[in-house]
């Protein structure tokens, strides 16, 4: 056999070897969600944490863990679950057995055995129905067990989202039905009833909230291809398109860099269509003079990004939308300029209202609505520094104000334990919107912030929202100008040169 048959032979027998998907993530390391499991049995003291991973899609399509579990394990096999037990410092993942039918339709997944102990970094990885006799073996003395109380999180949802579907079904008289979470704590209750059984989820939640090196580097990922979107989206949009259309841009720049789908629903929104905050028809057609909302981010490696962007479908701001676009921008910046570590936010708030108010008074107005507009949105921040006393019963409040939201494994991901401070590690959004409600005007940018030691780094700055740089990008060659059809009647737009 010559030289060039054994290579071949070689490269077949290794592609024969080689599984056909990995059998545990590639996002992280195995390292940095032991880390993660170790800190929590920190949290825990002698007590147990349980969480169940989610069960089968129950459709065709890619299987997705939900986040809390995912956290934890980077484990993405259905109704996994895992134990970690703070006396003996080990954590123990059951997983269902190999169903090797399945396999030789779906390829490979982890099982229980030697090889997924070694993937995953787990102290044991057991058949799931060993899972009834650790719990018991857990559970012979009184000891407190962790288990989570609101809904799993999976990908294209914040918590808030199978929160409100959770109350909608308990107040349906012809639902009603028991969320699996808390089936799964009254199961684990009847079978060791001396666990004293609290919430997971705040010691979770406060894992999560300061972002790791690694995680970053992922949020960061997710960020650059949100922005990539954004461009191409201000290079390829023509008047006459759909808002689906601008829509689908985002859907193939995801999938080509990897994505595992949109970390929320694209907000594409034209003309007085922004007017609803979270509009995703997409349904109408752009017209001559349309500003354009779009707000559209992947879910990457389980890492959402948030970036928003506003542009006009006809490649040129007309002289009004100059004056309220631009007064809008100077406002933008002068509350992102004054982010800042380990301040309280009241004390950002102070600095932010007074460079907008510099921002308005040097500001040149022709449409006095406008400038109405524009002093409104300051008060905004400025009621913020002196908001109203709290109602009778209620908790003092304790600073003067948000700034965004939390941005992490769930585009509005969880909220801060540190009080009214930003702090090194954490990732949010700002995304204040100026509005003219009686004419259904509405103005909004959205950047991701990384709170340093130092400061602060806008992820998504490489994303133009100066009047110039987004005309000079527009200008730019589109590459899906070719492949989306014009609509019946409508000519394609032919560039011009600036």
């Amino acid at each position: 056999m010559n030289r060039t048959m054994v290579v071949a032979w070689m490269v077949m027998l290794a592609a024969v070897q080689a599984p056909a998907q990995p059998l545990f993530t590639d996002s992280l390391p195995k390292e940095e969600f032991a880390e993660r499991r170790a800190k929590l049995m920190q949290k825990i003291g002698d007590g147990v944490a349980i969480i169940q991973g989610t069960a089968e899609t129950g459709n065709a399509l890619k299987f997705r863990q939900s986040n809390q579990f995912f956290y934890l394990t980077g484990v993405e096999v259905p109704r996994a679950i895992l134990l970690i037990d703070g006396q003996t410092k080990r954590s123990m993942l059951f997983l269902p057995p190999r169903n090797e039918r399945q396999e030789r339709s779906e390829g490979p997944v982890l099982v229980p055995g030697p090889e997924a102990v070694q993937l995953s970094g787990m102290d044991a990885v057991e058949v799931r129905d060993a899972f009834e006799g650790a719990l018991l073996s857990t559970s012979t003395t009184k000891r407190t067990a962790y288990l989570p109380f609101r809904p799993e999180v999976l990908g294209g949802a914040s918590v808030s989202d199978p929160r409100g579907k959770w109350t909608a079904s308990a107040s349906d008289p012809w639902d009603g039905g028991k969320p699996r979470e808390t089936l799964f704590i009254e199961k684990v209750k009847a079978r060791a009833p001396l666990l004293e059984v609290q919430d997971l989820d705040p010691l979770i939640d406060a894992l999560r909230f300061i972002k790791s090196p690694r995680e970053v580097a992922l949020i960061r990922e997710s960020t650059r291809i949100a922005g990539l979107t954004m461009m191409e989206a201000m290079r390829s949009a023509r008047t006459g398109m759909y808002e689906y259309e601008i829509e689908a841009i985002g859907d193939y720049i995801f999938k080509t860099h990897n994505a595992q789908g949109a970390a929320y629903f694209a907000l594409v929104a034209a003309g007085r269509n922004s007017a609803y905050p979270h509009y995703h028809s997409a349904q109408t057609q752009t017209k001559n003079g349309d500003l354009v909302l779009f707000d559209y981010a992947p879910d990457y490696k389980y890492y959402a990004s948030d970036v928003t962007r506003e542009f006009p479908i006809n490649r040129r701001f007309t002289p009004e939308q100059r004056e309220l676009y631009g007064i809008y921008v100077k406002l933008y910046k002068a509350l992102m300029t004054s982010v800042k570590p380990n301040v309280l936010i009241r004390t950002i708030l102070e600095e932010v209202v007074a460079k907008m108010d510099a921002a308005v008074a040097g500001h040149t107005f022709a449409n006095l609505a406008y400038k109405a507009a524009a002093v409104r949105f300051v008060d905004g921040y400025r009621r913020r520094l002196n908001p109203p006393p709290p109602a009778p019963g209620a908790p003092p409040r304790t600073g003067g104000g948000s700034l965004g939201h939390t941005v992490g494994m769930e585009v509005h991901d969880v909220n801060t334990p540190h009080g009214d401070v930003l702090v090194p590690g954490m990732v949010f959004t700002i995304e204040p919107a100026l509005t003219i409600p009686e004419d259904r005007v509405y103005i909004r940018l959205e950047d991701v912030l990384l709170v340093t030691e130092t400061g602060y780094e806008n992820l998504s700055a490489f994303v133009p929202i100066d009047i110039d740089a987004v005309e000079k990008v527009m200008a730019e060659p589109g590459m899906f100008e070719k492949f989306i059809p014009r609509p019946a009647g409508t000519a394609r737009e032919t560039r011009q040169p600036k």
